[in-house]
């Protein structure tokens, strides 16, 4: 077990003596490995694995599954996660969102299956959303504020930050093809949504081989407050200043600092590459 300390401000702390109950229940003996920091965290998920285990259970949020994740990528050792954070937008491309913390754990336990997994040139993992721009200072104000609870804080926070919208030259290569733009933002993609279930590449698939890029700019306040509202539903696809593509490498290139399943990953640049089936995930049915 991989326990968030900061997880859904204590929803992590608080599912964690359940989520033991129920592994005791199933036959098997919890070993919480959680660091004191996120560093630390995912050192102990890539030491755990090294010592033996067979499955890694993260309990919190995308944070905390990313930090699981840096264990479990590229080995047969089996991810599982329990939703408990704010965004949770992983857990929702898997129909975990919204589970009670005793079934999220008894398909923790389950079956697994292959899935995509991000890997970028400095070493790191990513299960489903590397961005920049607007979308990170979100990030950050999210992050700092107590309320409102869950993934509305996203929404809040996208409301309060967009006075102080900024555009930055933004080059983006997929599959060999550049890309220059004036961006607000951009996200490339695993999986649908970020930032608490806003559908940036409502066509990814953490199955396909492929990731999905999401670039949006140069767009004024006012457009962006018309588009927050469609994002949700995918619906800013097919307007003139979102730009959508698809591949198997991205790189990325423009000052801007990085966010990585909402962990900071550093500036750009950066180059990414879908590496299929790299987790076995367990997201099947309770058994």
């Amino acid at each position: 077990m991989l326990v968030g300390p900061r997880g859904g401000r204590g929803r992590a702390a608080a599912a964690a003596p359940v989520v033991r109950r129920v592994i005791k229940q199933a036959g098997h003996t919890p070993v919480d490995v959680s660091g004191a920091s996120a560093e630390e965290s995912a050192d102990a998920a890539r030491a755990a694995v090294v010592a033996g285990a067979e499955r890694l259970i993260a309990v919190g949020g995308d944070g905390t599954l990313h930090l699981a994740l840096q264990g479990a990528a590229g080995t047969d050792a089996v991810l599982g996660l329990v939703p408990a954070g704010t965004g949770n937008d992983y857990a929702r491309a898997f129909g975990l969102f919204g589970l009670r913390v005793e079934e999220a754990a008894a398909r923790a336990l389950g079956p697994a299956r292959p899935v995509d997994v991000i890997r970028t040139d400095r070493g790191r993992w990513v299960a489903f959303s590397v961005t920049g721009g607007f979308s990170v200072d979100v990030n950050v104000r999210a992050g700092g504020m107590r309320f409102p609870k869950g993934p509305s804080r996203y929404t809040v926070a996208t409301l309060l930050t967009l006075p102080g919208l900024r555009h930055r030259e933004l080059a983006v290569t997929v599959d060999g093809q550049r890309t220059e733009l004036r961006s607000a933002l951009f996200a490339v993609n695993n999986t649908p949504t970020f930032g608490g279930g806003m559908a940036i590449c409502p066509g990814a698939d953490p199955a396909d081989g492929l990731i999905d890029v999401c670039a949006v700019g140069p767009a004024s306040r006012t457009t962006m407050l018309r588009l927050l509202p469609k994002v949700f539903e995918g619906g800013h696809v097919g307007h003139r200043q979102v730009h959508m593509m698809r591949g198997r490498t991205v790189t990325v290139e423009g000052e801007m600092d990085l966010v990585a399943d909402g962990e900071e990953l550093g500036p750009a640049p950066i180059t990414l590459e879908v590496v299929p089936g790299a987790v076995q995930f367990a997201a099947g049915a309770s058994p």
